[in-house]
């Protein structure tokens, strides 16, 4: 049977689709370099990591940038990860093939730095950093031997203890890979991961029940992206929703509320999907991005998703149903959406040393 919507829900659509007015304002980050990684403490705290070893940290939110010390031996490295833990303390992660592969802790400001852990997988490479907790940070390297590699650290980085759990493995049919640097997200103590090929999955760690009996581990579940391509990243939040079940003398429960996006960089459609219930089931955006993204953050001050890519920026407001651009502020340009390569809310940032940040309004 065919479903028509009211008049008033096709307005609602049509208003929720329009292109939101807020554009990226360009800073001068003082360096040229490809940067991939950002990490946002506050509006004011940031660092950036990117090629060549380059790391950059500001704490007047951006107006300048700080160029660090390149840590020991990154100098022909590339950055593609950072998680900054207050104005001092940081880790950066270096990508790539065996013992390319490194992650590097400063917390005298970037003056110094010191390996805390080598990749010990020759064929393994470490793919995305997220700091979970105030000491808890995780790592996600490429799969090893069939299961996607996840170390934890639980003092802010200085010693990582492997993952061992089946929910790792990779699925029949998808291909070894995950999204990028800023694949992996958290809420609260809910951690997230993408992957690539068939289903573009999502990998999640919480409670597995079965009947009564429930544990804790990873996940993976097929999303509706583009087929044959990349869950390039995942963003979260928690709702309130209404208790369910036998819970009593408590009105709402927490529930966690995924976006992904990413696709076929060569198809326009199918660049993000949204979940409900925590990763368990995913559900095509009813209005994509306009091609596909690379990163996706939530901006808790406007109560929003934002996806940016190479074609562009957007911005859902519903959880990930319905995505619309960002138009530039009066006299900027359409240009100024596009090229980005990795956001923390309220930076972003690119090649060629490009950073750019949200207006406070």
């Amino acid at each position: 049977m065919m479903r028509f919507l009211s008049p008033m829900a096709v307005v609602l659509g049509l208003l929720a689709a329009a292109p939101v007015q807020a554009q990226w304002h360009g800073l001068l980050s003082g360096t040229h370099e490809d940067l991939s990684a950002v990490s946002a403490i506050d509006g004011q705290i940031a660092w950036v990591s990117g090629a060549h070893g380059t790391v950059l940290r500001t704490q007047d939110g951006g107006t300048s940038w700080q160029a660090c010390a390149v840590p020991p031996g990154a100098a022909g490295l590339d950055l593609r990860g950072v998680q900054g833990f207050d104005k001092d303390t940081a880790v950066a992660m270096a990508g790539g093939q065996g013992q390319a592969s490194r992650l590097f802790k400063t917390a005298d400001g970037c003056r110094t730095w010191k390996v805390v852990l080598a990749n010990p997988d020759a064929a393994g490479s470490f793919e995305a950093l997220r700091r979970a907790t105030a000491y808890d940070i995780y790592l996600l390297g490429l799969p090893v031997d069939g299961k996607f590699v996840v170390y934890l650290s639980r003092n802010a980085g200085d010693s990582w203890t492997r993952q061992v759990d089946d929910g790792l493995a990779v699925p029949s049919g998808a291909h070894p890979g995950v999204g990028g640097s800023s694949a992996m997200t958290n809420v609260l103590s809910f951690m997230a991961f993408g992957g690539a090929g068939e289903g573009a999955p999502v990998y999640s760690y919480g409670p597995l029940c079965k009947g009564k009996a429930c544990e804790v581990g990873w996940s993976g579940k097929p999303t509706p992206l583009a087929q044959g391509g990349v869950t390039a990243s995942v963003a979260g939040r928690n709702v309130m929703v209404p208790a369910t079940g036998t819970v009593t003398g408590i009105g709402t429960m927490p529930a966690t509320t995924l976006v992904a996006v990413g696709g076929n960089p060569q198809q326009g459609a199918g660049a993000a999907a949204f979940s409900t219930d925590g990763g368990a089931s995913w559900k095509p955006a009813s209005v994509a991005p306009g091609g596909y993204r690379s990163a996706v953050d939530f901006d808790g001050d406007h109560n929003r998703f934002i996806a940016v890519g190479p074609e562009g920026t957007d911005v859902t407001v519903d959880d990930g149903l319905i995505w619309a651009p960002l138009r530039p502020a009066p006299g900027g340009s359409t240009e100024e959406g596009k090229g980005w390569t990795a956001l923390s809310v309220p930076f972003v940032v690119g090649p060629h040393g490009r950073i750019g940040r949200l207006p406070s309004e």
